[in-house]
């Protein structure tokens, strides 16, 4: 495995950076901001960002844009409809069912999910509610249709690739969370210093920067995985990340909160955003030790 990126999947992640730093939301009040949000959305539409994996991206290259878009908080539809591009090819209106529920519903008429390996596909009904401010989830509604079948390997394959995608989303939620703490550690004052300056906020700081590297180490490897191993042996790559990952955004996100104080339990503070990304990223295609053979304490 060689975890140098090339050129062009340097370009590819920049490309996603930017589009998440000039058009993510800036603050809590921007969520609401249905300009921003047309932009966004034809931005991303008319980039093709969702059809990434028809167009014969890698699963390295989905986690990197997946990972930008979940640090700028990018909330338009990005993560089912990916998923859906992967089972079915290029589809606009398309995202994906888990559980139920259609995710990342924003725009989309279609849901496609899976009946064991039966591709299945049926409408978006009513929104419903959700604790993630980012991403909006709805019910399944209508007859459901057949679309085909999956082979186990095809099958595993996705399976791979959906809960890495998910990986890339919680880390980026991670280290939006981390730069958001790092830059009000710089500026806050406390007794004529700035608290980034005290070795309580300093250690805490770095404590959640080296998550992220383990993180990062996790995320590359699984992506990596996605389409050079087997897919027994990909999957369970991306489960290890899974676990790895869940647990320390969740700790980098509440460090965050922890880190701006008094300011950090408001809704105005964009902490919770983050922290709302991660805990809801985290029970899609959610792992549980049993599943793995490595422990991980």
């Amino acid at each position: 495995m060689d975890v140098r990126l090339t050129s062009e999947q340097r370009q590819l992640r920049d490309a996603a950076a930017k589009l998440a730093d000039d058009l993510g939301p800036g603050s809590v009040a921007e969520l609401d901001d249905a300009a921003r949000l047309a932009r966004l959305e034809k931005a991303v539409r008319i980039a093709g960002w969702r059809t990434l994996r028809s167009d014969g991206a890698s699963g390295v290259e989905v986690a990197l844009v997946a990972e930008e878009f979940a640090r700028g908080l990018v909330d338009v539809p990005f993560l089912g409809p990916i998923l859906a591009d992967d089972l079915r090819g290029a589809a606009e209106d398309a995202t994906i069912g888990l559980k139920g529920r259609a995710i990342d519903v924003a725009g989309r008429q279609r849901v496609l999910f899976l009946d064991d390996r039966q591709l299945l596909a049926a409408e978006v009904g009513e929104r419903a509610p959700s604790a993630d401010l980012t991403r909006h989830s709805a019910a399944i509604t209508g007859t459901p249709e057949q679309l085909g079948e999956l082979s186990p390997d095809q099958l595993t394959r996705w399976q791979a690739l959906a809960t890495t995608t998910t990986v890339a989303d919680l880390l980026g939620a991670a280290r939006g969370a981390q730069d958001l703490a790092v830059e009000y550690a710089r500026v806050r004052e406390q007794y004529g210093h700035t608290i980034g300056s005290y070795q309580a906020v300093a250690h805490l700081l770095a404590e959640s920067r080296a998550l992220i590297e383990g993180s990062i180490s996790v995320l590359r490897h699984a992506a990596w995985a996605v389409d050079e191993l087997p897919p027994a042996e990909a999957l369970r790559a991306a489960r290890i990340a899974k676990v790895y990952t869940a647990r320390a955004a969740r700790t980098v996100c509440e460090t965050s909160i922890q880190v701006h104080g008094g300011i950090g339990n408001t809704w105005e503070c964009l902490a919770h955003v983050f922290l709302r990304r991660a805990l809801t990223a985290t029970e899609l295609f959610p792992v549980r030790l049993e599943e793995i053979d490595h422990g991980l304490s």
